[in-house]
């Protein structure tokens, strides 16, 4: 399996991977699938804060894909991102979730964030839950019927994970560029 930058060239591909979850799960609360074009859009945002965007493949297939953004977007926040992480539903279960996620903590260490957090779709979600406490997340609380989809009322669940130290000591860098109301 190979890690790497998404491009252009790779969004329809990972538009039918997230449009999978949308119609289907609970991982995301958007309810209609953007276009390959809006997912690019949103890959090139992330990209110019200087974030990752990767996918795993293997033998030429897309099997998933993951990346921080900011979690929000007060400057205060500028240390903090979130992950998002989307597998094929014929891939689940091979290390790929594992596999990008890595990468992008990784990837989100080298430019000095200091927080990292997930904020997971559904309660149930075991698959979700189960990486990030194996990637070393802490379960930091639910938000019980946040969201309402496919009919149901759907929790969130949060999780952390502390990066380059997290709270231990002042900042080093100047963070993300953010200024947001």
């Amino acid at each position: 399996m190979n890690v790497r930058p998404a491009e252009a060239s790779d969004m329809a591909a990972l538009a039918d991977i997230y449009g999978h979850h949308v119609l289907h799960g609970f991982g995301t609360f958007e309810e209609v699938p953007p276009s390959a074009d809006e997912l690019n859009q949103r890959r090139e945002a992330i990209v110019a804060r200087g974030l990752p965007y990767l996918l795993a493949q293997d033998q030429g297939k897309i099997l998933g894909f993951a990346y921080a953004g900011p979690f929000r977007l007060r400057a205060a926040y500028r240390y903090a991102v979130e992950d998002s992480v989307y597998v094929a539903p014929d891939a689940q279960g091979r290390g790929v979730g594992r596999a990008v996620l890595s990468a992008v903590i990784a990837a989100c260490e080298t430019v000095n964030v200091r927080q990292m957090v997930a904020v997971i779709g559904d309660s149930a979600n075991a698959g979700s839950i189960g990486l990030h406490t194996a990637l070393g997340f802490t379960h930091r609380g639910s938000g019980l019927g946040l969201g309402y989809k496919h009919g149901r009322w759907v929790d969130i669940v949060w999780m952390q994970k502390a990066l380059n130290g997290g709270t231990s000591r002042d900042p080093d860098a100047p963070g993300l560029a953010l200024s947001g109301v």
